[in-house]
């Protein structure tokens, strides 16, 4: 007699019900007595100095409460790591977009229209636009102040428009190039993409007098939020309360604390609550996109085919300021040098200030850059050794307890198995039709770090709760802790429910980052459920008078093996005299050991006449740990392909002049159902994954090799390689023609 096993069979989202029904409540929902609105107002030049601004007319205007200039907030920088970037255009603009001034008044309506009051005189400045002309030692340098900013991952003892400069690097490199018999060179470009989560930013604060604050915001780090706002205005966290919200979509875009910051500037000027939320238009000129970039990759082999010295150079546009990243880099291009064995690597990568909207974090940040490049180039390599693409790979794979490229030893990885089923799924070596082609491409992860404490609570009724302060962006990170301890608790899925909670409320957590929701928060789930049933077992032996041998969890109790006899948690609860609390805590910030591997397999149709491309079946294959929820892991699958497919053919945040002008969705265009194509997963469980039950990460494999398998597939069809994204027909019809000539 045992409960149904929950582990391993789908299971809903267990907030569905509340965001189909409309009762999840966003931050745009939240409205507090007295609420203002704020509104601000933006810079409408890529780069120059703000001679005077006039804000009397607005502040006259009936409803107005509040105008705040960067003059006010002077000298005030946030950023995740980097601080960098002003509340407030802090007398210069670097970007198309920049906030100069805001409004915070009586409702969104009155403060638009004092947003029109504000009259701002700028002296024009020569904007960059263009990385690698703002490396050049002759530009104008867009922050002479860098060497005051803090976070900076570089001493900078005089200004640079070049900022971050990380290396990683094994043997060495040149000496390698000297024993290839092959080196082959090439330069591949990738654009700026937004997130196109469904939700735009939006935040409330209300603040005391003593500088203490509550904030509901669309954030998925409120541990970090905490921080950044109390470092901009000497509030200790501890006095600033986060308000768990529902988040309408993330794909790493919610975490930046500048509008909040604003948000509270405002609130402590006004004694009243403030409310701000960007329209969709200020998304776009100034989100927080994936970052664009130059990745130079230089490779040295032998004639038999084995890969001798990698070299990546990474030029990263950050725009005009580093701010939302949280590292201060990316964190996945130095890991772009493959599943390889490679004796001599070196990966460089630079971050280049532009006057462009500032990018940040976008789901698997820098891999897809730094493995468009480094798939492509297997391919290339191949071609150039007169040798079959798969076989080339199968020569240089790395198998287990292989040092990687960059990351040292990893203990697990199944390269050769995965391509080899993704391969045999998506038919590849069938006969192919004219003007059709098929392309794979590779990718790993190590399993990201992190911290999470979650609490298992059997409440006097009986009810299990799940308490934690993450913030379920849309991966299930919710359900996966229910499922968790419904499964160690021998309960009903339905008799558990999860209760987000202030950060207050518990010692830390790192948030959704990474991939990390099931390994960290499932993890600490994990240990909170343990111990709850080791007490809920400990306290009905006591009361049955039995040994906790001779008993068993069962739907919600315990029951005696042999006697007829039985406790609910209810009865348990009562014979304790107070609810059970178990109390689970993970904290491991290294990444691995084992990778989650992905090979895809992409096959393609041109028409040689427009160069219009179709992708007409993606096929993914991972090597996973143990799948805890087969719904949510499918749903992580298919939904990342299609965000890969539209980063490789179709989506880009275009600037004209410094003005972005792809400001909505009717011209940035990302993949609707007719663009989808047949999507087939192929899984290989290994149950030895870092999470617990042996489960691995998910979340961001299945669109890394996207945009380099449809790269190769169209190379298969029609025999143009296309080194840029995204993969246009504009661009395909050219290659085309040049071809013919």
């Amino acid at each position: 007699m045992e409960t149904p096993r929950i582990i391993g069979d789908n299971a809903p989202r267990v907030e569905g019900a509340e965001k189909v029904s409309g009762r999840a409540v966003y931050a745009a929902d939240v409205v507090l007595p007295g609420m203002l609105w704020a509104k601000v107002l933006r810079s409408p030049i890529a780069s120059g100095r703000i001679k005077r601004i006039q804000v009397a007319a607005a502040l006259r205007l009936p409803g107005v409460k509040a105008v705040i200039t960067g003059a006010d907030l002077s000298g005030i920088r946030v950023g995740k790591q980097i601080r960098d970037m002003p509340l407030l255009a802090d007398g210069v603009v670097r970007f198309v977009g920049e906030k100069v001034a805001a409004v915070a008044a009586e409702n969104e309506a009155i403060a638009e229209q004092a947003l029109a009051l504000i009259e701002v005189e700028y002296e024009d400045r020569t904007p960059l636009f263009d990385a690698a002309e703002a490396m050049r030692a002759s530009s104008p340098v867009i922050h002479p102040d860098l060497a005051a900013y803090e976070g900076l991952l570089n001493p900078w003892d005089k200004p640079s428009n070049v900022f971050v400069v990380k290396s990683w690097q094994k043997g060495l490199v040149e000496k390698g190039f000297e024993q290839s018999d092959l080196v082959l060179e090439n330069t591949f470009t990738t654009a700026m993409v937004h997130q196109a989560y469904i939700e735009p930013h939006a935040c409330v604060v209300r603040a005391a007098p003593a500088g203490s604050a509550e904030i509901w915001a669309s954030t998925k780090s409120p541990f970090g939020l905490r921080i950044h706002v109390g470092r901009a205005f000497q509030v200790a966290p501890e006095e600033v309360i986060v308000h768990p919200c529902f988040i309408g979509g993330d794909f790493g875009g919610k975490g930046d604390p500048n509008d909040i910051a604003l948000c509270y500037a405002f609130a402590k000027k006004t004694g009243r609550p403030v409310k701000m939320v960007m329209d969709y238009a200020e998304e776009f000129l100034a989100g927080n996109p994936r970052h664009a970039a130059t990745v130079r990759i230089k490779s040295g082999v032998r004639k038999e085919g084995r890969l001798v010295a990698q070299h990546m150079e990474f030029v990263f546009d950050s725009g005009a300021y580093g701010a939302f990243r949280p590292q201060g880099l990316l964190v996945g291009a130095h890991t772009a040098a493959g599943p390889y064995r490679i004796p001599h690597v070196l990966v460089e990568e630079k971050y280049v200030y532009t006057n462009k909207v500032p990018c940040g974090y976008m789901r698997a940040p820098g891999h897809l850059q730094g493995f468009f490049a480094s798939e492509c180039q297997m391919d290339l390599l191949a071609e150039a050794l007169a040798m079959d693409p798969v076989r080339f790979r199968q020569i240089n794979f790395m198998e287990d307890g292989d040092e990687s490229p960059t990351e040292g030893v990893v203990s697990h990885i199944k390269a050769a198995e995965t391509l080899e089923r993704a391969l045999r799924e998506a038919g590849y070596r069938r006969p192919r039709e004219k003007n059709t082609g098929r392309g794979f491409a590779v990718a790993q992860w190590l399993s990201k770090g992190g911290e999470s404490n979650v609490f298992v609570k059997v409440e006097e009724d009986g009810q299990v709760t799940v308490l934690s302060a993450v913030i379920d962006v849309g991966p299930g990170v919710y359900t996966i802790m229910r499922m968790i301890a419904a499964e160690e608790l021998g309960t009903r899925l339905g008799s558990v429910r999860v209760e987000p909670v202030d950060p207050a409320r518990v010692a830390a957590d790192s948030g959704v980052r990474g991939s990390s929701s099931t390994r960290n928060h499932g993890s600490a789930a994990y240990e909170a459920a343990v111990h709850a049933r080791e007490e809920i077992l400990e306290v009905a032996a006591r009361a049955m008078g039995a040994s906790r041998e001779e008993l068993i969890l069962f739907d919600g109790g315990v029951t005696h093996r042999r006697a007829e006899r039985r406790m609910t948690f209810a009865e348990i609860v009562k014979a304790k005299g107070a609810p059970i609390l178990g109390e689970g805590h993970y904290r491991n910030m290294k990444d691995g050991p084992e990778s989650s591997m992905v090979a895809q397999v992409a096959e393609v149709a041109v028409d040689p006449e427009t160069g219009e491309v179709k992708i007409k079946q993606v096929t993914t294959a991972h090597n996973t740990g143990a799948i805890l929820n087969p719904l949510t892991h499918q749903g992580q699958i298919d939904g990342g392909v299609v965000m890969g497919v539209g980063y490789a053919v179709m989506e880009e945040i275009r600037h004209e002049g410094g003005r972005v002008a792809t400001a909505n969705f009717g011209d940035y265009k990302i993949p609707t159902v007719r663009d989808i194509p047949v999507l087939k997963t192929a899984l290989i469980p290994s149950n030895i994954g870092s999470g617990p039950y042996g489960s691995m990460s998910i979340g961001e494999t299945p669109l890394i090799p996207t945009a380099a398998a449809v790269a190769n597939a169209l190379a298969d069809a029609v025999g143009v390689r296309i080194r840029s994204l995204p993969i246009t027909a504009e661009k395909v019809l050219e290659a085309l023609k040049s071809n013919r000539r």
